[in-house]
């Protein structure tokens, strides 16, 4: 009995953005172009993303996450970018190094992250939780639109 091969992570990141995408309304002529303006992406990086050739950069991962509706931590898991054991460890650091001088570079190397595109996810994600920190309370998505997928 021969195994089927397993998706690469491209592939299976692009099998939970690209129906999100379509979901969110990324349909028709013309849908890759918007997703590309709405997150930032070149026009290519979008296609080979629909695709499943390739990982956009870490930098965009917030941008997809808020285009498709997705919660950021469920496509960076499903998307097979983090571990879950990964993310619940983020989620689980140490209170007492919030306020801080620890970096970013240092939180990444305690947390035992060292592949460079996960550090550049674990540093897009702090300054995305930092923006969202700055906003108004009444700005704030406390993540409906994910809760009701």
């Amino acid at each position: 009995m021969t195994d089927a091969p397993q998706p690469t992570r491209a592939q299976r990141f692009a099998a939970i953005v690209v129906p999100a995408a379509e979901r969110a309304g990324y349909t028709g002529h013309g849908a890759k172009a918007r997703f590309s303006r709405d997150t930032g992406m070149p026009d290519s990086t979008v296609t080979r993303l629909w695709q499943g050739t390739a990982l956009p950069d870490a930098r965009f991962y917030a941008k997809i996450a808020d285009a498709t509706g997705l919660n950021l931590g469920t496509l960076l898991v499903e998307g097979g970018v983090l571990s879950h054991e990964s993310l619940h460890s983020l989620s689980e650091t140490d209170q007492t190094q919030v306020g801080s001088s620890l970096t970013p570079e240092e939180a990444a190397d305690r947390l035992g992250i060292k592949d460079e595109v996960g550090r550049q996810l674990f540093y897009a994600t702090i300054e995305r939780l930092k923006r969202l920190e700055d906003q108004p309370s009444d700005h704030v998505d406390h993540g409906g639109t994910a809760a009701q997928m």
